[in-house]
């Protein structure tokens, strides 16, 4: 096959893209540059889209000798991740930008260009596995359960996996590594990247008051008694414990814990632990990657966090939304995150919690 190597300048793309070239297909590799400035992204060895980054993607190429572009992505990435983060944390929300960037870069963007150009597929450094069925290609989680990025990649539709190769998904971290070495690349021993690529400080609340400002305003118990003040709702987190800046203590002495965010009156609301516990959750604009899933209810696990832990559940749809009910409750579940449906260790989709109960 005719195949494009997202090379994002880490150790995992490039071995994957080596793989690729040993199993015969013909390899282009490609980085994205995913700012006209890369300098307000991230830099060093902690992201993958940095002036740093596109270099060491080139020199991994010639080790393995493909050829090796850079596609402008800077446009799409902006208003496809950057501008849906801002507007999600607007409307309350807590948002998962590595999630949308994998939609809608990496893959749908990627993937179309590919395909326009005519070639077959994406290869990626991604730690999942596709199997072949007779309802199609499933996705599924990787071998090594420490890296497993299925979480992530469940926002992709079936076209989307049908050209995706994950050549890492039977092979944990360390062997990745050890293989990088034995080939000679440069990037064998270079750290994952951290946190989100475009926040170059890692301070998400301070990067999203920068851009957004910080309009003052309450912060309430669940009676309405005002507790303390905010500088901007949207940099508060279902769950958050830490920060808060309350004046009125609780009687005993107990920790509060941010239950609801409001923002049309920019009012956070807090309440004690118990009250974070939820039992059921809605998710909107469901992404399948194999069978659709009907109202009739089936059983299987929701993950709500990347490496987060796979709860079991009851799920189904309801009108046009995707439910899950868990078998025991969870605490602190912020809407705009996705919850991913697993059946066994196969994605069975994804959507975004709009609500909780």
């Amino acid at each position: 096959m005719k195949i494009i190597a997202a090379m994002s300048g880490g150790v995992d793309s490039a071995v994957a893209a080596a793989r690729a070239v040993e199993a015969g297909h013909e390899v282009i590799g490609v980085h994205l540059a995913l700012s006209s400035n890369p300098q307000k992204y991230r830099s060093g060895a902690r992201g993958c889209c940095t002036i740093e980054d596109s270099h060491d993607a080139r020199r991994a190429a010639d080790v393995i000798g493909i050829p090796f572009y850079i596609w402008d992505m800077a446009d799409e990435f902006h208003e496809g991740v950057v501008e849906n983060f801002m507007s999600e944390y607007k409307a309350g929300r807590t948002p998962n930008p590595c999630l949308r960037c994998n939609e809608k870069i990496k893959f749908a963007a990627v993937l179309d260009r590919a395909k326009a150009m005519g070639f077959d597929g994406v290869v990626t450094g991604h730690y999942a596995r596709t199997r072949e069925s007779d309802a199609g290609r499933t996705l599924h989680r990787a071998v090594d359960p420490l890296k497993d990025q299925s979480y992530v990649l469940a926002v992709l539709n079936r076209e989307q996996i049908n050209g995706a190769i994950f050549p890492l998904g039977d092979t944990e971290k360390v062997d990745i590594r050890k293989e990088a070495e034995a080939r000679g690349l440069a990037v064998a021993q270079k750290p994952d990247s951290h946190d989100i690529c475009f926040v170059p400080s890692g301070d998400n609340a301070g990067w999203l008051r920068d851009r957004m400002g910080s309009e003052v305003g309450p912060i309430v118990d669940q009676d309405g008694n005002k507790l303390g003040e905010h500088k901007g709702a949207y940099t508060y987190t279902i769950g958050q414990r830490k920060g808060l800046g309350l004046t009125v203590p609780t009687a005993d002495g107990s920790p509060r814990f941010v239950l609801k965010i409001e923002p049309v009156s920019n009012t956070v609301v807090v309440g004690a632990r118990e009250d974070l516990a939820v039992t059921s959750m809605r998710g909107e604009r469901p992404i399948f990657c194999g069978p659709e899933v009907g109202a009739a209810p089936l059983r299987g696990f929701v993950q709500v966090r990347a490496h987060g832990t796979a709860l079991d559940c009851t799920y189904y749809m309801d009108n046009d939304q995707l439910v899950a009910e868990l078998d025991q409750p969870l605490l602190g579940l912020a809407t705009g995150q996705a919850m991913v449906i697993y059946d066994g260790d196969r994605v069975v989709g994804s959507a975004t919690i709009c609500e909780t109960a």
